[in-house]
């Protein structure tokens, strides 16, 4: 299912959402325009990106990395491994970030996504703490604003695709129909993957998730979280 939009209106300009989502984009602008540098996609993850046998051996696997070991717990949100990577999490972002920040204001919002980000990734690390692939990505974070948004609007619906071969079906789903099914496929995915190698990180999808559950309870007040305006449509 790809979600288009949501029918729960907003009360004032999604400002941050917009420049996370300008900082990711300039950031990619960034990572195509790096070979140009001399400087390889593979190194840039390394050196930008989580990767958990660093974080828990406390290594460095490229010699003379520029950032310290835990700036790539925050660097790796704004990267990105392709084009349909970049796309589908700025989509994600916009569509259930502005009502959550709209929730939460600016600043709260911010640190919220952050930490989000930053659970996501000591799941991942959790689970595979000996992995040497990096852990790049968006994902986490906007997982973390997915499980805010279930429990903040629980009646609002989506406007969404339903890929099925050769038809494109559109139709209004109800939001916590379409986040339920997101998270049972990252946790099965996530289980099918134990032990493979794998490039998606879905125990930080998992995690992510987990935390915006928990943590939209500490970074809304009660009124917030009750006294959204009904959907629009």
């Amino acid at each position: 299912m790809i979600p288009l939009y949501d029918n729960v209106p907003t009360r004032r300009f999604p400002a941050v959402t917009v420049g996370l989502i300008v900082v990711c984009v300039l950031v990619w602008i960034g990572e195509l325009l790096a070979p140009a540098l001399g400087i390889s996609q593979g190194r840039l993850f390394f050196e930008a990106g989580a990767v958990p046998y660093e974080i828990t051996n406390r290594v460095d696997l490229v010699r003379d990395d520029p950032l310290p070991r835990w700036a790539g717990i925050f660097t790796s949100m704004f990267l990105h491994g392709g084009w349909l990577h970049l796309i589908f999490n700025m989509l994600f972002l916009w569509i259930f970030g502005n009502n959550v920040e709209d929730t939460m204001g600016r600043v709260k919002f911010l640190i919220f996504y952050l930490l989000c980000g930053v659970c996501a990734t000591a799941a991942q690390v959790a689970i595979e703490p000996q992995s040497m692939v990096p852990t790049i990505g968006a994902s986490g974070a906007i997982a973390g604003v997915l499980g805010a948004y279930i429990v903040l609007f629980p009646r609002a619906k989506v406007l969404s695709v339903i890929p099925l071969l050769v038809f494109f079906p559109v139709i209004l789903i109800p939001a916590w129909v379409l986040l339920i099914i997101w998270f049972g496929w990252q946790l099965l995915s996530g289980v099918a993957a134990l032990g493979a190698q794998t490039e998606v990180a879905f125990f930080a999808h998992i995690g992510g998730f987990v935390a915006g559950v928990l943590l939209v309870w500490v970074f809304t007040t009660r009124r917030g979280r009750c006294g959204r305006a009904d959907p629009q449509f």
